[in-house]
């Protein structure tokens, strides 16, 4: 029997160990569980490491090795740090993705001669003395253990761990590699691909984060370059390698999916919430060369009738050329004599101006004496203004790691909000070109290459925050790291090509993105790279946008990417899908709460719903729209029939046609040319609105309220978010409504009745303005005809579709009123 040594959190507890040998540690923990854990381990571990010193500092366990202070610091209940500083290294940087305080977590230290068990919360680690050696558990099952920990191989920095054989491994930024992402080895380090289609190693966001379907997660707390080890040898390694910076990792677990993405969106910041307006749709291309051209398309859509929220003007907006301009900043007032008229004629059709911004200052540019004197640009190594030649020309780059260059920038981003921009698009923010000879303010090139947009979305992030804090900045960028999403970005995944290959790969990547934090991943619909004309490719890339967190068809200007250019066939399915979109605006605005409020993504993956499935971990084909819809893109030209499994948290409803899909299901499901499958869940609660041409002219006060009641769904719940969609911290400054539903299948009183009764509450922010709602109530899958419906005990009309099977009303709401509902009807089963 071992004897113990114990201590709790309020204290400050000191062993110093002996030099004794110890035990095997299989014979000391004596488990079988864990013997085939860390068995791997055992073999591998640095035997020249030892503990020499165990200290506990309230919560926090630091453990003093011969080589150097290992420390472990519990965050939460299923989360905790662990840092390694070598003897006689310098105390490392602070995080640049770690925005959470460590809360109050119990825990208890137990420890003899050979061996440490230390338990924070749900989180327990088991350490081996000397050969020192960590393994991590959650409520007792084990996750994975430390093979050589911290070390050094040649000039990399590395920690590597032991890992099972069967658990699939997700995460590592944007690519494109199928969902299960082990057996890579991954470059950290941001780099645009060019029309890239099914396949990209390295993109635009390379996060140093690891998922397991284990359910746990790793992110590695440093932002310099290097790459991740996926078990690329095939022998049960995972190992993150760097080119030096912090040797810290965070380690945290989970019973179900979402928590785990919640711990990790708490961990590095969650989302703000954006501004209604980012989830309607935006004409884009690459470009709108002059004023005239961009008034043209803003009024053929108003024609056309097709709803706009947003026109994007790529680099065309400073320069005539491609080349030479980069860097200006300021509108062509020769191509655009009159911007700041424009974007308020747009505002006042509720279209609003987004620029793309570049972080270069070619020497050639207007700009190039302003930055070079007020010295806001990268220096090379003899501290000059750094120059170098890509694809646009001899460039300099703003070093937005310099105070004085970020007063710099933003001051140019508040003088084009004064003329009217609404929204930024940051391109290039890799940065594009990087040679490793440039310096920084805080570090080389190579250090800080990764956290370059992080760090330009986080300068725009608090511009706004000091400048216009009651305003939700729209910041569209390509390339960031992790936590970039606390900052409000709102990536894209670059510059993919215009073909079927192109489009196969978006699900996974926005997938992928979603469970790390960067929930508006989106794709440029439609393709962006090559002159490929495509119209079937064309439709089915926008009807899988309106199921994407951001609707913005974009592409090189050879083939139209807006709707209102495009052939008459393709106009028709293009405005159909845009239609869509806009009617499911409440519910889609009610995610973007959720991921606010929660880190919940919008787009998930199947295995949400199943963890246990083997055949849904590496599944990308359909995928989950919020809680409540299931969504099967097609991605293959030509395609008639697909082969759809409906997840176990349904029955299913076809959302066009009302066909019902049994709950862990399979079914071949006929494809139409005007709509991709996409499936309700039954005892779901779908807000939709009708007829608006812009989000502007939403009204929480007329809606459609759609309830796909199910025999086998005894109780369901659903809810609605609401405030004014553009103030910032709304929800924070209780200048919000949350409006919440119920629907409850009984037995009535009568023996020969059944009975299913809807509840309507509310909560309302004290500072929200609560008005009257006539809601059209549209209950689905009533199969026979209502003897009668109740209000508050008072019979109201109502109209039943029997072949629709579908029971509507009117549903008058007034302000501060709670409402049951009674649906009353036969029960023909007695």
């Amino acid at each position: 029997m071992m004897n113990f040594a114990l201590s709790n959190q309020s204290t400050n507890h000191r062993i110093v160990t002996s030099g004794r040998q110890p035990r095997s540690v299989y014979a000391v923990w004596g488990s079988a569980l864990l013997a085939a854990a860390i068995a791997p381990a055992v073999c591998a571990q640095n035997t020249q490491r030892s503990v020499q010193d165990v200290v506990q500092k309230e919560s926090v366990l630091e453990l003093r090795l011969n080589d150097g202070v290992v420390q472990f610091r519990p965050y939460a209940a299923n989360l905790i740090e662990t840092s390694f500083l070598p003897q006689g290294a310098a105390a490392p940087q602070s995080s640049h993705a770690v925005v959470m305080k460590p809360l109050q977590v119990p825990v208890r230290l137990r420890q003899d001669k050979e061996q440490i068990e230390f338990r924070a919360g749900d989180m327990l680690l088991k350490i081996s003395k000397s050969p020192y050696q960590v393994s991590y558990f959650y409520k007792d099952r084990p996750l994975l253990s430390e093979q050589q920990g911290f070390h050094q191989a040649g000039a990399a920095q590395v920690v590597d761990f032991n890992i099972s054989q069967n658990e699939v491994l997700y995460g590592a930024g944007a690519r494109a590699l199928g969902m299960n992402r082990r057996g890579h080895r991954l470059p950290l380090y941001n780099k645009a691909h060019y029309g890239y289609e099914e396949r990209s190693e390295q993109m635009n966001f390379s996060m140093p984060l690891v998922y397991s379907s284990k359910l746990y997660g790793i992110h590695f707390d440093n932002a310099s370059t290097g790459f991740l080890d996926l078990d690329s040898h095939k022998n049960n390694r995972l190992a993150f390698e760097a080119n030096g910076g912090r040797q810290t990792y965070q380690i945290f677990a989970a019973d179900q999916w979402e928590n785990l993405v919640a711990t990790y969106t708490t961990l590095t910041g969650k989302q703000p919430l954006p501004a209604r307006w980012i989830l309607g749709n935006f004409a884009s291309r690459f470009g709108y060369h002059t004023e005239q051209e961009a008034r043209t398309i803003v009024q053929q859509y108003k024609t056309e009738a097709i709803p706009l929220d947003a026109i994007i003007f790529d680099l065309f907006w400073f320069g005539k050329e491609v080349k030479g301009t980069m860097g200006n900043l300021a509108f062509d007032r020769d191509s655009f004599p009159q911007p700041e008229k424009m974007m308020a004629d747009f505002a006042k059709q509720g279209v609003k101006t987004i620029l793309i911004t570049e972080p270069f200052i070619l020497t050639t540019s207007k700009r190039w004496k302003e930055a070079t004197e007020q010295r806001v640009l990268a220096t090379d190594t003899q501290g000059k203004a750094a120059t170098y030649d890509f694809y646009f020309g001899h460039t300099g780059l703003i070093d937005v790691f310099d105070p004085v260059a970020k007063d710099w920038f933003w001051n140019i981003y508040a003088g084009l909000k004064k003329q009217g921009v609404s929204g930024w698009w940051g391109d290039l923010g890799e940065p594009e070109v990087h040679p490793s000879h440039v310096q920084h303010k805080t570090g080389s090139a190579d250090q800080v290459h990764n956290i370059y947009g992080h760090e330009w979305a986080k300068l725009i992030a608090q511009g706004y925050q000091k400048h216009y804090p009651n305003e939700r900045p729209f910041i569209l960028m390509r390339a960031g790291y992790s936590g970039s999403q606390h900052y409000g970005m709102i990536p894209w995944s670059g510059d993919v090509n215009r073909t079927w290959g192109g489009l196969r790969s978006q699900p996974e990547i926005a997938l992928q993105m979603g469970m790390q934090g960067m929930a508006y991943m989106h794709s440029d619909l439609g393709g962006f790279a090559g002159a490929n004309l495509d119209d079937e490719l064309y439709a089915r890339w926008l009807q899988y946008g309106v199921f994407q967190p951001v609707f913005r068809p974009h592409a090189q200007e050879e083939v139209a990417s807006e709707p209102v250019l495009r052939s008459a066939q393709a106009k028709a399915l293009a405005k159909a899908a845009i239609e869509l979109r806009y009617q499911l605006l409440p519910y889609n605005y009610t995610l973007s709460f959720l991921n606010h409020q929660r880190g919940l993504p919008l787009m998930r993956p199947l295995f949400f719903a199943e963890p246990a499935n083997p055949a849904l971990l590496a599944d990308a084909s359909s995928y989950f729209w919020g809680n409540d819809f299931l969504v099967h893109p097609v991605l293959q030209s030509g395609q008639q029939q697909a082969e759809i499994y409906f997840p176990k948290n349904g029955p299913w409803l076809d959302f066009h046609t009302g066909q019902r899909y049994a709950a862990g299901s399979r079914a071949a499901v006929s494809l139409q040319a005007d709509r991709i499958p996409v499936f309700v869940r039954a005892g779901a609660w779908i807000p939709q609105a009708q007829g608006l041409q812009n989000t502007t002219q939403f009204d929480v006060s007329k809606l459609d309220l759609h309830y796909y009641y199910d025999e086998e769904q005894t109780l369901s719940e659903g809810m609605l978010y609401d405030d004014d969609g553009l103030t910032a911290n709304a929800y924070e400054s209780r200048a919000y409504a949350i409006m919440r539903f119920r629907g409850q299948k009984q037995q009535a009183l009568q023996s020969r009745q059944k009975q299913l009764t809807l509840s309507f509450d509310h909560e309302y922010g004290k500072q929200y303005v609560a008005k009257d709602r006539n809601w059209r109530l549209v209950v689905h899958q009533i199969k026979q005809r209502p003897q009668s419906v109740k209000l508050n005990q008072q019979d109201i009309p109502f109209t039943w579709d029997a072949q629709k099977q579908e029971l509507s009303l009117d549903l008058a709401w007034k302000a501060r009123q709670q409402l049951r509902m009674q649906v009353l009807w036969a029960d023909t089963e007695k």
